[in-house]
């Protein structure tokens, strides 16, 4: 893994004079190493201060039960010929183990689309990818295996996205993460599966029971079903999988992005979108990070306690002491709006929370009702649904007319809830709404 560390900083850094031969050698470094990414849902909320993951989906079932899908042939996500299955099972490290495992999935006419092995102390932890016939259920599927000599046997079901090639796909992650900081997490998440991933600070506990952040030693802590590793700006990610634990194997591969991202530092993308507003003034759109910090207290202090109250959601002290959290790239991705003198006049955070990831927005009084937060929330939320989330929500004062205006303008189903003058919009980001949602970045600005 280390190899495949070293090939894609250098990759970044030297950009297109790397050879051919070069990237074709990282592609094979990442096949050997068995990088392995597992597209899946999340589902939930959890706390917004230091949770980038979800809480452990309902659809799980403990080992050896697996998940009841039923159906005829052809109705899951395997298409006519079969329904697609996730599964890994503990198998004897003997001659003939894995041999008698794959006969007694043959019988079923079951097919093995792809395998991984994870050496253990006590055995081998085989994950497979099945083509199974529709009518198998999760339980008869684990039951087969148990039969065969498989022990702790897990199941989920699988879709279209586990068939694309691995190393291609794995190459796609690592080169994300090495231009983009804020792809850490989410990169995570889909390289393990369903998990939380919390970033906490130096010198924070972990909860109770835990560990400081501070004490996790430099190669990093696994525990069964949580692993930790040292943050690349001080502190430490936790990562929890509750339905599923890891193997040393995939603690090497998670250790090795965390390391991709430590040694490139602090980055984000270069650039702007340049816009223009009804009236005629220019504004650009582009990323932010902690290194806007101070532009955007500077905004706070020009904005109103109105304007704070609603974003805020209540009474405003030092607004700017969430500025540091919400500019943090491992908590999000924020844009800011800047004028032709360079003034920040607009925030947009989209705060990584699972499926059901947090949208806000800020603009400076004198940019209201000009289109600037449409256009922001427009963005956040085409960046929610290119990472595969499954819907987005904002909380709001009830009042805060112009940010109900902005989410209805997304095209997209709403939900709303409210509780003592507290709203909260959700919006579902299902494939069918995502084609419908006008979320195109080209449209010129328009009211709110």
């Amino acid at each position: 893994m280390s190899e495949v560390t070293d090939a894609v900083t250098h990759f970044v850094e030297h950009g297109p004079v790397v050879p051919v031969m070069v990237l074709a050698s990282l592609a094979a470094l990442i096949a050997t190493a068995g990088f392995h990414t597992r597209w899946s849902r999340r589902h939930g909320q959890a706390p917004p201060a230091e949770d980038t993951g979800a809480r452990p989906p309902t659809t799980e079932r403990p080992a050896g039960t697996g998940a009841d899908a039923t159906g005829p042939a052809g109705s899951g996500p395997g298409g006519e010929s079969g329904a697609l299955w996730r599964m890994r099972t503990t198998v004897r490290d003997a001659p003939g183990s894995l041999a008698v495992l794959c006969a007694a999935l043959a019988d079923r006419r079951i097919d093995i689309l792809s395998l991984q092995t994870h050496p253990l102390a006590d055995g081998t932890v085989d994950e497979f990818l099945l083509r199974a016939p529709g009518e198998l259920s999760g339980t008869e599927l684990a039951d087969v295996v148990t039969a065969a000599g498989g022990a702790r046997t897990w199941t989920e079901r699988a879709d279209a996205h586990d068939l694309v090639d691995a190393p291609t796909r794995v190459l796609g992650l690592a080169t994300r993460t090495a231009l983009d900081a804020a792809e850490l997490p989410l990169a995570l998440r889909q390289l393990l599966g369903r998990c939380t991933i919390r970033s906490l600070p130096a010198g924070a506990g972990t909860g109770a029971g835990a560990e400081a952040a501070d004490a996790v030693p430099p190669e990093g802590t696994l525990e069964d079903t949580v692993l930790r590793l040292r943050a690349p700006e001080g502190g430490v990610i936790s990562v929890e999988r509750p339905q599923l634990p890891f193997t040393p194997a995939e603690f090497a591969r998670a250790r090795a992005l965390v390391e991709l991202d430590a040694r490139l530092g602090p980055r984000v993308p270069r650039g702007g979108d340049v816009l223009t507003l009804p009236e005629g003034s220019d504004i650009t759109v582009r990323r932010a990070d902690t290194r806007d910090v101070e532009a955007a207290k500077a905004m706070h202090e020009r904005c109103s306690v109105r304007t704070l109250g609603m974003r805020y959601h209540g009474p405003v002290g030092d607004a700017g002491r969430y500025l540091n959290h919400l500019l943090s790239p491992r908590f999000g991705r924020t844009l800011a709006v800047q004028t032709a003198s360079g003034r920040v006049v607009g925030l947009g955070h989209l705060l990584w929370d699972g499926d059901e990831t947090e949208v806000a927005l800020l603009v400076e009084d004198a940019w209201q009702r000009r289109g600037i937060g449409g256009e922001l929330l427009r963005r956040l939320v085409a960046t929610a649904a290119e990472t595969g989330c499954e819907s987005v929500y904002a909380v709001t004062q009830a009042s805060n007319t112009g940010m109900v205006a902005a989410m209805r303008g997304l095209g997209l189903p709403l939900d709303y809830q409210i509780e003592e003058g507290t709203l909260v919009v959700t919006a579902r980001l299902d494939p069918s709404a995502r084609s419908a949602a006008r979320l195109s970045q080209g449209e010129p600005i328009g009211q709110e």
